[in-house]
């Protein structure tokens, strides 16, 4: 089967997976403070691998591994740092082991990455280039086929955590978290942090090899807006995978989660706009992923 860059270089549309962290929520699956899913691969190993599974039985041809939360320093800062290694490793060990259990081998494995802070602080700049490099070097010693930066929301730990993967040799995708500011308006998305333009977190990555762009973990109606700004500026393949609800710390806080039937509307949309790569995130369900088709 090609490589999924060969397939976007083609014009090819991707499925991908829904939420996973929120999907282990519905199942019962408790949220830890200040890791939220992050632990789950550890303590919740079968219910995370029926959710990988759910998702490619749902037609996903990319699913992310639970490695979201799972930075060194966001582990510490829940307490759990002493597990940083074994957590990483074993998250993506599932994900692949689903692969096998589905038949399917075409299906692609991500790790992924992230700045969130889960109500913590952001680590010392040095530290973040430290922890993200050996957590991206994790994920890739264990398996994975490469590496989706998720909720991007500022430049400096952005750019620690993209040095991190790109040292790897793995494909990189990243995906940025956006809102809309009301003293900007719909003309200049914000990065979630608010204090940085979608415009000047995109100049940040120039020419640094990121193969794809996302606009994840922000609002459905947000989305359009930044891929007006993304038609300006990237010239290489587009990601969506919007979220529903709203985070409450530790937990996801299921609150008019978009329909299945709305959520397909929306995601048809995009696609008309030629964004290639496709699923969702929080919220999310393999329910919305098994609707989408194109």
């Amino acid at each position: 089967m090609p490589t999924l860059t060969l397939r976007l270089a083609d014009g090819e549309t991707i499925l991908i997976d829904g939420a996973v962290g929120t999907e282990l929520e519905r199942q019962g699956v408790p949220m830890v403070q200040g890791v939220w899913s992050g632990d789950a691969a550890r303590t919740h190993g079968d219910h995370l691998k029926q959710v990988h599974l759910a998702h490619i039985e749902a037609g996903a041809e990319l699913i992310i591994a639970n490695t979201y939360a799972s930075s060194r320093h966001l582990l510490e800062f829940g307490d759990l740092g002493e597990h940083f290694e074994a957590i990483n490793r074993v998250a993506v060990e599932i994900a692949l082991d689903a692969r096998r259990e589905s038949g399917n081998n075409n299906v692609v494995v991500a790790g992924s990455m992230s700045t969130s802070q889960q109500g913590g602080p952001f680590p010392p700049i040095e530290a973040a280039r430290s922890n993200f490099a050996d957590q991206a070097k994790i994920i890739a010693d264990a398996g994975a086929d490469m590496i989706v930066l998720e909720m991007m929301r500022d430049i400096d730990q952005t750019d620690a955590c993209l040095s991190g993967a790109l040292a790897t040799g793995l494909p990189v995708w990243l995906g940025w978290s956006c809102i809309i500011d009301a003293a900007r308006g719909p003309s200049e998305p914000m990065l979630f942090n608010g204090d940085v333009t979608l415009r000047d977190g995109m100049a940040s990555i120039d020419g640094r090899g990121v193969e794809l762009v996302a606009i994840m973990h922000t609002e459905v109606v947000d989305i359009d807006p930044c891929l007006d700004v993304l038609d300006e500026v990237w010239e290489g393949p587009v990601g969506i995978y919007a979220h529903s609800g709203e985070f409450v710390h530790p937990n996801w806080i299921f609150n008019d989660v978009i329909s299945i039937d709305d959520y397909a509307h929306a995601v048809q949309g995009w696609h008309e706009r030629g964004v290639q790569v496709l699923g969702g995130c929080c919220g999310i369900s393999p329910d919305h992923i098994a609707a989408l088709s194109f």
